[in-house]
């Protein structure tokens, strides 16, 4: 009886397994016939594209001048990109963030469109191609930018949707300009991993939670080299008929930060992070979404720095998040590091630490230190042209009579014209500056104040103590910004609009007695002094002010005799400045501190090379690539020491290395079209060649740089990297003939 039981049972559960069975076969069957009738209209979607399609970049580049690629070739339909509302079904939190996202918006917001559709009234719409394949993906693969195009482009307004992030299949480099290799959207995939186009019932997701997770993700959307795809862009020959122009670098600025862990010249550390780790962090949700774990999501509001997109949608949570995103943490460190007396060479440092006298009368240059301490690129990255950030500095006497003033907004909204701005200035072939961001139009780029990561930039402003001063008199600076400029957005809305946010990203304010100054103790957000030298020798570093650099990092040796990074620091300073005995010193001090860093090691094998001694070179760059294999600067320094043995091959392998790493490195080009010609490659040779022409630094434009300077004195003022902010009265003895003609010039 027991054994018939138990047969009896078996058959019970087999039946149902059994009918189980012959319905996900009936699934796979019907998503199988779907898939077939996918390829089908596809095909016959691609051909009829084909018959009015401009390929003015050549039928093997059909969305060029973007690097974006498409499985399969040909086009896509539009419709086969899933909407974001679907999505929504099950992860209405992600749905709700991504809809007043960038990402959501980047195509139908005024200020690009704006900047598009001069590309496409002034060259046609193809180029558009160039910026599209970022800000509306599906309009470049269904082939909608071209002449008279039939195409229906409801998805405009979605702009970077769900499943166009989660349907790229690859990464084709890290060039960027839409660096991506989109696959079929799919939701699912079959039980052998094959993608299943289109919609599908919500419950066969809920049913295969595994195949759903298998189409839709990517372990590399976790990775910088993802978002590389459009957060680096250049400006091809065939967008503006003249040659590469290097755009924006922002993979590139982070490859090379302390948050990366691959380049060992940092001067300073730091934790890994990636872009994915600031702008996407896990937040609770507040709507039901299947993809959230213990109640967080990764956030797909992708907060950053757009603050003109949010607030004129009046998309108020997006604009809060942001505004809370750009003051959330020390991203950048105001310090109001020295005085100097017009009377005097010596410098009043570190302010705070040091005793001094003040008195009525003294004219004061007050350095102002900022040091880009944790953001993981430029300050400011991408497009500066039309971000607009600034310093503003303020010295107030104890009635609130403003002494001295700059970075301060006109009545209209335009900017100080003397303010110091973190900005660039891309000219024309005419040396003029190009408005409305028509990147078809650049040439070259007049000056560019950025700060790097995790560099610093020096600020002087000379100002007066008045004679009738009421003391004590406070000094304030800080750190504005505002998402675009206003004569941009000027430019596309009219006149007449709102104010758009201006925001305080970091400050810093000291109050300076008249009289005696004491020392008084640090505040809870003040660097240590030690730091506060450091920053300051990077400045001058930057600003090729050799001895001052030097003599900065002295002190940062006196505070701290036990830090390595401090005798590395000298050595950087003193190579350029070709005190090659000295810097030997103290490199040769960092090694007995920390002998097996890979910065003192690559210093060190630069002065090697410098002293003909190949073989500890050698040994020392082999070392710095073993512990940085991602590290550009050895890689390259590696290939050139094995090219000068007459190793070809070893020297093949580091620049290859080194492409794989910046496919656009000019160092690489120009010595793997040497190497492969040795080596009987002519065709790799002759490409290796072609981009270095391409990619060099035309030398001819920067005298378009040179022009727009000359015409505009404040900028030429900005451009010099050691420039002083004069704020004396007009005509004041302490003010320069040149200084006062740039003042002049600038109003």
């Amino acid at each position: 009886m027991l054994r018939n039981a138990k047969r009896t049972s078996r058959r019970v559960f087999i039946i149902p397994v059994f009918i189980a069975g012959c319905f996900m076969l009936l699934d796979l069957a019907a998503f199988s016939q779907e898939s077939g009738k996918q390829d089908t209209s596809r095909a016959y979607y691609t051909g009829k594209i084909q018959e009015t399609y401009n390929y003015r970049f050549g039928k093997d580049e059909p969305f060029a001048p973007s690097d974006a690629q498409l499985q399969g070739g040909g086009f896509i339909q539009p419709g086969a990109f899933p909407d974001a509302s679907y999505c929504a079904h099950c992860h209405q939190e992600a749905y709700h963030l991504w809809r007043q996202a960038l990402h959501s918006n980047s195509f139908r917001e005024p200020f690009y469109r704006t900047s598009v559709n001069l590309l496409n009234k002034t060259k046609g719409i193809e180029f558009s191609r160039h910026c599209d394949s970022c800000h509306n993906p599906i309009g470049v693969l269904s082939g909608a930018l071209t002449e008279n195009s039939q195409v229906d482009r409801k998805f405009d307004d979605n702009g970077v949707t769900c499943m166009v992030c989660h349907s790229i299949q690859g990464l084709n480099s890290t060039s960027g300009n839409g660096g991506y290799i989109m696959g079929v959207p799919a939701v699912i995939t079959d039980a052998q991993g094959n993608r299943i186009p289109g919609e599908v019932p919500y419950k066969e997701i809920m049913d295969h939670t595994d195949r759903h997770i298998r189409a839709v993700m990517q372990d590399f959307y976790r990775t910088p080299r993802f978002c590389a795809a459009c957060h680096k862009a250049n400006l091809p020959e065939s967008l503006n008929h003249f040659k590469f122009v290097s755009a924006f670098t922002t993979y590139d600025e982070w490859q090379n930060s302390k948050f990366s862990h691959q380049n060992p010249l940092t001067f300073y550390k730091g934790d890994f992070k990636t872009c994915q780790d600031c702008h996407m962090p896990r937040v609770q949700i507040t709507l039901p979404d299947y993809g959230a774990k213990n109640g967080t999501l990764a956030s797909h509001s992708w907060a950053a720095g757009n603050t003109g997109v949010p607030f004129y949608y009046g998309f108020d949570g997006q604009l809060e998040k942001t505004i809370r995103f750009l003051q959330s943490g020390n991203y950048l460190n105001v310090d109001i590091f020295a005085l100097k007396k017009a009377d005097s060479e010596k410098l009043i440092a570190p302010l705070g630490s040091v005793p001094f006298r003040l008195a009525p009368k003294d004219v004061l240059d007050a350095y102002v230190v900022i040091q880009n301490k944790n953001i993981g690129h430029s300050f400011i990255p991408e497009v500066r042209d039309l971000y607009q950030a600034w310093v503003e500095f303020q010295v107030k006497d104890a009635s609130g009579r403003l002494i001295a003033h700059s970075g301060f907004l006109n009545p209209d909204g335009t900017l100080d014209p003397l303010a110091h701005s973190f900005t660039n200035r891309p000219v024309d072939e005419n040396g003029e500056f190009v408005d409305n961001h028509q990147v078809q139009l650049i040439h070259s780029v007049a000056y560019d104040n950025t700060i790097q990561s995790g560099r610093s930039t020096l600020i002087r402003y000379r100002f007066e103590v008045p004679v009738d001063v009421q003391g004590p008199i406070t000094i304030t600076v800080q750190v504005n910004y505002r998402h675009y400029r206003q004569s941009y957005i000027n430019n596309v809305l009219g006149k007449t609009h709102p104010a758009y946010p201006v925001v305080e990203i970091a400050s810093c304010t000291r109050v300076l007695a008249i009289g005696e100054n004491h020392p008084v103790p640090p505040r809870p957000d003040d660097n240590p002094d030690w730091m506060r030298w450091n920053n300051l020798g990077i400045a001058y570093l930057d600003e090729l002010q050799y001895a001052d650099a030097v003599d900065a990092f002295d002190e940062v040796v006196k505070l701290r005799p036990d830090y390595a990074d401090a005798y590395t620091n000298i050595t950087v300073v003193e190579i350029p400045w070709e005190k090659y005995g000295s810097a030997w010193d103290s490199v040769q001090r960092a090694l007995s501190l920390s002998p097996n860093d890979a910065r003192a090691l690559y210093y060190a094998a630069l002065l090697e090379k410098r002293a003909g001694h190949p073989q500890a070179e050698l040994a020392d760059l082999q070392e710095v690539v073993r512990q940085y294999p991602q590290s550009r600067d050895a890689r390259r320094e590696l290939g050139v020491a094995y090219y000068r043995m007459g190793d070809d091959k070893q020297a093949v392998e580091q620049f290859e290395a080194l492409q794989g790493i910046d496919p656009d490195d000019l160092a690489a080009h120009y010595n793997l079209a040497i190497l492969y010609h040795r080596m009987g490659m002519t065709k790799q040779a002759e490409a290796q060649q072609a981009l270095f022409v391409t990619e060099k630094i035309n030398s001819t434009a920067r005298t378009l740089s040179f022009s727009y300077l000359h015409e505009n004195p404040g900028a030429a003022m900005e451009s010099i990297p050691w420039h002083l902010h004069n704020l004396l009265p007009a005509g004041d003895k302490n003010n320069s003939a040149e200084e006062a003609k740039a003042q002049e010039g600038s109003q």
